[in-house]
C-alpha cells in the first residue's frame, strides 16, 4: 500500500507492506462479517485483506447472478508473518517471533532487488457493455429515478481481456506512476491480483474516531494551466456534481449515525475539490465518534457497500444496479485495507483498478458514474471513458 507521499490529512504511513500469511480467513458472503469479527477478535493482530462488493448479500437480502470472470473469494484477510511500515524517513520492520531471524537476510535482498521492465504484449481490451447498450441502460435507470424508485445510483461497466498474461507488479508500478493516488495498493493472493490506483478512502477508524471520504464529481485535467483551473472551477460550481456529492454525503451521515455516539456525526468538508494527476475530484469528509457498544467490524457491516459506489436510497440502488449491470463487481467497488492490533483500520474504495486472475488468464477493470435526474447518458459515458484512460494506457 503506497500513499505516494500524499498530503492526505488522515494518513499514518507513506507505505505499508505485509508479507506471507501466518493465518488467513477466506469465505463467501454468507455470515462473512461475523466470521471477520471473530477472526479479528481472536488474532488481535495486524490483518490485511479485502471486502468484495458481493458482501452486500450478507448485510441485506440480495443476490448476484451476473457473470464473474475473475472468481475472487468474497472476503479474504491474512495475518502477516512480516510487516514493513514506512513513516517519514523511518522504516519499521515487525516479524513474528518464529521468523525474526530472517530479518537481516530479507533486508539485504530488498536492497539488492532490481525490477525488470515488462516484456508482455499489449492486450485486446473488450467492452462488456457497448456504448449503445450503455446509453439504453442509463435511460432505463433514469426512468426508475423519474418514477421515484431512487435518487441516485452508481452504474458501472466492465472492460476485460481473455487469454491474457501480464507482469502484475510492473503494470501496477506503471498505473501508480500515471496516477500517484493516496490509496494505491498492490495485492497478491496466489493467482489473484489487484492493481489499484484508488484516490478514495472508504472508512478509517482511529480510536473512537471514524472518517469517511466519499468521492462524487469528476473533471479532466489539462496541461494548459488556465484551462485546468477553469475545469476545476467548473467542477466546484456544477449543480449536478454538487447534488451527487451532497446526496452521498447525506447517505454516509446516515450510515455512520447507526453506530455513532449521539450528536457526533459531522460533515467536516463538503464538496472540496482535490486535484490528482489524471482528474479533479469532488470529495467530502464525514466523521463520527464510535459508540462503545459497537465494534469496528460492526461499523463496516452497517456502512457497506460504501455510498459512493451504490446510491440513494441504498437498497433500492443495489437492486437496480444488479438488474442493469452485466457482470458481478466482485472486488471492484469493494475495499482493501488493514486492521491494527488495537482494532483500528483503514480501507480504500477499489476503483481505478485492474484485477487479474492469472490461472484463468482473465484481466478486468470496471468504471462507473453516478446517475441522477440531471444525468445526460452521453456525458456519463464520457466520464466513464475518462476514468478508464489510465487502465487502457497501462494494458493496451
Amino acid at each position: 500500500m503506497d500513499s505516494n507521499e500524499s498530503k492526505e490529512t488522515y494518513a499514518n504511513f507513506e507505505a505499508v507492506l505485509a508479507v506471507d500469511a501466518f493465518t488467513s480467513l477466506k469465505t463467501d458472503y454468507f455470515n462473512a462479517f461475523d466470521d471477520l469479527k471473530q477472526y479479528q477478535q481472536t488474532t488481535k493482530d495486524w490483518l490485511f485483506g479485502y471486502l468484495s462488493y458481493e458482501l452486500k448479500n450478507d448485510v441485506e437480502v440480495l443476490y448476484s447472478v451476473n457473470f464473474d470472470g475473475l472468481k475472487f473469494p468474497d472476503l479474504y484477510f491474512f495475518q502477516p508473518k512480516k510487516l514493513f511500515l514506512l513513516k517519514g524517513n523511518t522504516l519499521e520492520m515487525q516479524y513474528l517471533n518464529f521468523c525474526d531471524d530472517e530479518l537481516e537476510d530479507d533486508f539485504e535482498a530488498i536492497l539488492a532487488t532490481v525490477l525488470q521492465p515488462s516484456t508482455s504484449q499489449p492486450l485486446e481490451i473488450k467492452q462488456r457493455i457497448p456504448k449503445e447498450n450503455y446509453i439504453t441502460k442509463v435511460g432505463r435507470m433514469l426512468e426508475r429515478i423519474h418514477h421515484g424508485d431512487l435518487y441516485e445510483a452508481n452504474f458501472c461497466m466492465e472492460f476485460y481481456a481473455e487469454q491474457a498474461s501480464i507482469n502484475s507488479l510492473d503494470k501496477f508500478l506503471k498505473l501508480n506512476e500515471i496516477s500517484k493516488p493516496p490509496f494505491a495498493t498492490f495485492f497478491k493472493n496466489n493467482q489473484h491480483f489487484l492493481l489499484s490506483a484508488s484516490p478514495e478512502r472508504y472508512l478509517k477508524k482511529e480510536g473512537e474516531q471514524l472518517i469517511s471520504q466519499p468521492i462524487k464529481g469528476t473533471a479532466k485535467r489539462s496541461a494548459n494551466p488556465g484551462e485546468d483551473e477553469a475545469s476545476k472551477t467548473s467542477l466546484a460550481n456544477d449543480p449536478k456534481e454538487r447534488a451527487e456529492n451532497i446526496m452521498i454525503t447525506d447517505l454516509v451521515r446516515n450510515d455512520l449515525s447507526r453506530t455513532a455516539q449521539k450528536g457526533s456525526v459531522q460533515v467536516t468538508e463538503l464538496c472540496t475539490i482535490y486535484s490528482f494527476l489524471q482528474v479533479h475530484q469532488m470529495i467530502s469528509t464525514i466523521t463520527s465518534r464510535l459508540d462503545s457498544q459497537y465494534t469496528g467490524v460492526e461499523v463496516l457491516r452497517t456502512t457497506f457497500p460504501m455510498g459512493s459506489m451504490t446510491g440513494a436510497p441504498k437498497i433500492s440502488a443495489l437492486k437496480i444496479i444488479e438488474d442493469l449491470e452485466e457482470t458481478k463487481r466482485g472486488l471492484y467497488s469493494g475495499a482493501v485495507g488493514y486492521f491494527t492490533p488495537l482494532a483500528d483500520f483503514d480501507f480504500n474504495v477499489v476503483i481505478r483498478s485492474i484485477l487479474y486472475n492469472q490461472e484463468k488468464e482473465y484481466v478486468s477493470f470496471s468504471v462507473g458514474s453516478a446517475i441522477t435526474a440531471l444525468s445526460d447518458p452521453e456525458k456519463e459515458y464520457e466520464e466513464c471513458m475518462l476514468k478508464a484512460k489510465a487502465m487502457f494506457e497501462v494494458l493496451s
